[in-house]
């Protein structure tokens, strides 16, 4: 079923290749798009004008390869999440908290597989999504994220993670999500992680707003995120290093922890499945500027049917069953 994509998706599985591809691509100002997993090991990067929109189709903050279009189902919808078995979640919380307290990791993004009961397709799911960030690939995925990656404006380059999320129809929620503690820590935690990072590439790097509060409508109701906007200037000539700047940043640091390599060996050895492309990012270069998205907020097709994949920060102070709630609470289709 996957073949035929699985070679368009893989046409390059080497960094260090597709990063000299997207250096190549940056210094002639050729439009490109990219796609790359949680790991690095499979990667798109394909010129705009020689993508098939049979296989990929895609809408970054407003910039897409389709005519965006209200569909209007002749058929009762239906998306259910089958609840994750609470014990599984346990073991993987248990095994992180371990870690934690060892002082091997100060936060980390803990994820799982949440079955999906639904009649909806794939292709439904993303042409009816409100995000900002929207990727289809054909028998594959849909994702719809509210978080970008990086953001490249004028000699700058921007990054903005989210971290804390709280349902928006309880009392004074905005409130209680400033003021929650568990939150605060953890959102002070990636800010500093993507500001060493932007700080691999990027001069003068500062953080321009901390911690303010977006909403989010989604088909559970409203949701609250925090924010924050941390950016630095880079150097001159930069479109001819775009991929070495990209990949320098890999995987994003919202969806791993800190410190970054350890937590993710701690990530493989905990979760216990394939994050795929999910938490992966893509972004389109349109020759001088470029947006990219985190791959949050994503379905996937099985052999057994749809996966919602989703999970949440994890700190010394959190505790299994607001985390277990916060990731079910995250499987929802932005309709």
């Amino acid at each position: 079923m996957i073949s035929k994509n699985a070679r368009y998706i893989c046409s390059m599985t080497k960094l260090l290749n597709c990063a000299s591809e997207m250096n190549r691509l940056g210094k002639q100002a050729t439009p490109f798009i990219f796609v790359i997993d949680f790991l690095a090991k499979n990667i798109l990067v394909k010129q705009v004008n020689q993508i098939s929109n049979d296989i990929i189709l895609y809408n970054i903050n407003g910039v897409s390869n389709y005519i965006p279009e209200d569909i209007s189902f002749n058929k009762s919808v239906f998306f259910n999440a089958i609840p994750l078995d609470p014990l599984r979640y346990r073991k993987a919380f248990e095994k992180v908290m371990k870690h934690l307290q060892r002082g091997d990791s100060y936060l980390l993004n803990l994820t799982m597989p949440v079955a999906l009961d639904t009649n909806l397709s794939l292709l439904e799911i993303f042409k009816n999504s409100k995000a900002q960030y929207k990727l289809w690939m054909k028998d594959r995925f849909t994702v719809f994220s509210p978080e970008p990656f990086i953001r490249i404006r004028e000699g700058r380059i921007y990054t903005y993670p989210m971290k804390g999320t709280i349902d928006a129809s309880l009392p004074e929620a905005e409130k209680q999500l400033l003021s929650n503690q568990k939150e605060l820590a953890e959102h002070y935690t990636i800010v500093d992680l993507l500001r060493n990072d932007l700080s691999l590439v990027a001069d003068h790097v500062r953080v321009d707003r901390f911690r303010y509060v977006e909403e989010l409508l989604t088909t559970k109701g409203h949701l609250l995120q925090s924010s924050s906007t941390i950016s630095g200037k880079l150097p001159s000539g930069f479109s001819s290093h775009i991929g070495d700047i990209i990949t320098r940043l890999l995987p994003a640091g919202s969806v791993t922890g800190a410190p970054k390599k350890k937590t993710v060996e701690i990530i493989l050895e905990v979760e216990k499945y394939d994050r795929g492309f999910y938490t992966g990012v893509f972004g389109f270069f349109d020759g001088v500027n470029l947006d990219s998205g985190v791959m949050i907020r994503f379905i996937e097709q099985t052999a057994d049917g749809l996966v919602f994949k989703a999970g949440g920060g994890i700190t010394v102070n959190s505790k299994p069953e607001d985390e277990y709630n916060e990731l079910m609470q995250k499987v929802y289709l932005p309709f």
